[in-house]
């Protein structure tokens, strides 16, 4: 099964996913890397700013990348593989949709 991100998913003028506001949507493909889209900053771990030349990035999950922390395709070639979307909620998500609702009346 292949996992490449469509060439369409890449460039800037990808249409916006619908209710998507400001701010960033991150996408991770199964199988494949984590698409950014929207208004980002990308920084290192001291806080210096990485530029990604464009507004849709594609950053890789698989760790065999030879411009991390961008994706270059080596997660079809090393034989990466992850869902994208959880295998099981985080526990702290769970908590705070609870303290989201409403107390019974």
């Amino acid at each position: 099964m292949s996992s490449a991100v469509p060439a369409d998913d890449l460039s800037d003028d990808a249409p916006p996913d619908e209710g998507q506001g400001e701010g960033a949507t991150i996408t991770p493909y199964r199988d494949g890397p984590l698409l950014v889209r929207g208004d980002f900053r990308l920084v290192d771990q001291d806080g210096a700013e990485i530029d990604p030349g464009r507004k849709t990035v594609a950053l890789c999950r698989c760790g065999k990348s030879g411009i991390k922390p961008f994706c270059d395709g080596s997660h079809k070639r090393s034989g990466f593989s992850a869902p994208s979307a959880p295998s099981r909620p985080r526990p702290a998500a769970a908590i705070l949709r609870q303290a989201d609702r409403p107390a019974p009346d």
